[in-house]
């Protein structure tokens, strides 16, 4: 069995893990296998870090998770270079939780359900820009684009969008999805975490808006153009969103019960909760987008980054909260199952060697003529010195 030993300081930690909604940090502590700080916090935080951390592992990486204190881009700025003061040693932070995702052309190979879960290649301020009378122009010169991920993050997302890797990753998510479920209900989680029936998996035609029905008659402030709020706060069957309008999904007339697959490309972040169907597929196909969310805008250029999202609703008038916990967890099984195929830098060695009651100088042997750094040759002699560490 491996041995895993507590870290001893921050700077022991290479990854961390940031979520923005309490639903998702919870699921994300199903995916730890130990927790560093059960009896208390051992590892402090810099000055004017404001963030409250929880320490663990994943597999064999030591990992330090972080809880937003509010949604949206400015907060997980804010949260990431404290972050990044605290934890000098961090090569990646994955933003893990919740996203609304564009559900595709509707062919199969790029058919997305509910629950899926996805990657980001690049991200894109979406809510960036200016409004005019006639239409919202989004600015997107080189200077007000987010850079490109950095070599390390780019050369592990290659592998990923290979259908070796991409399958390989999909197979792990399945294998910790089934763990983590079986160990929330030994734990005695208040939250249920299995996968919705297809039944809950509907997607309407762009067009179609989630209103009242005869809302012309009741002045509720449904219209044309989009519903109330009291219509926004209903389920589609209490609204009695009709069903001729739904599109069809080949996945979803599967008799398999479905595991997550993984989409990888560009996401959309801004402040703005994308709600409408409509405007969800024209930047999708302006920007090649496959998923809306809050927080990656304000994380991006603060840390080496990548975005893994369950999708749990279309962005569309019709989203509701029925699959965030399933989407949820989708999302921290890929993180786990990600990290088991993330390869660790090695250590620089130690000129020394060391342990808890001291070191010794470690002696280099060599037998020839000429000048020796050891006590057998023949030539001039250098003894090493004894050095002790405290």
């Amino acid at each position: 069995m491996a041995d895993h030993r507590q870290p001893q300081h921050r700077g022991d930690f290479e990854i961390a893990v940031v979520c923005a909604l309490s639903l998702e940090y919870d699921a994300a502590t199903l995916a730890f296998d130990e927790f560093w700080d059960e009896d208390g916090d051992k590892f402090g935080r810099a000055p004017n870090d404001p963030n409250s951390y929880t320490t663990g592992r994943m597999g064999r990486h030591n990992v330090v998770l972080a809880l937003l204190p509010n949604m949206g881009k400015a907060s997980s700025s804010g949260a990431a270079a404290a972050l990044r003061s605290s934890y000098t040693g961090l090569k990646l932070a994955i933003l893990a939780g919740v996203c609304g995702g564009v559900p595709g052309s509707g062919d199969e190979v790029d058919e997305m359900i509910l629950g899926d879960v996805v990657i980001s290649k690049s991200v894109i301020q979406f809510d960036l820009g200016r409004q005019y009378p006639d239409k919202f122009s989004r600015k997107d010169t080189i200077h007000d684009n987010l850079g490109r991920s950095n070599l390390d993050i780019r050369s592990l997302l290659a592998i990923y969008e290979s259908d070796f890797g991409r399958g390989r990753l999909e197979r792990g998510c399945a294998d910790v999805l089934e763990k983590v479920q079986r160990k929330a209900v030994k734990e005695r989680r208040r939250t249920r975490y299995g996968r919705p029936p297809p039944s809950e998996d509907t997607l309407f035609e762009s067009a179609y808006l989630h209103l009242h029905q005869n809302w012309e008659r009741t002045g509720c402030g449904c219209s044309n153009s989009g519903g109330c709020d009291a219509a926004a706060r209903t389920s589609c069957r209490e609204l009695g969103c009709d069903q001729g309008h739904l599109v069809p999904r080949d996945r979803l007339t599967d008799n398999e019960t479905q595991s997550p697959q993984i989409f990888i490309g560009n996401v959309a972040s801004g402040d703005t909760v994308m709600k409408s169907g409509d405007h969800r597929d024209k930047l999708a196909q302006e920007h090649g987008i496959i998923a809306f969310e809050m927080e990656g805008a304000g994380m991006w250029d603060q840390i080496p980054c990548i975005i893994v999202k369950g999708v749990c609703d279309y962005a569309d008038s019709h989203k509701n909260k029925k699959w965030q916990p399933y989407a949820a967890i989708a999302a921290a099984s890929v993180t786990k199952a990600l990290l088991e195929r993330y390869i660790q830098e090695d250590k620089p060695r130690a000129l020394y060697s060391s342990s808890s009651s001291g070191g010794v100088a470690r002696q280099f042997n060599n037998t020839g003529n000429g000048t020796q750094n050891n006590n057998s040759g023949e030539g001039k002699q250098y003894v090493a010195e004894t050095m002790t560490f405290h």
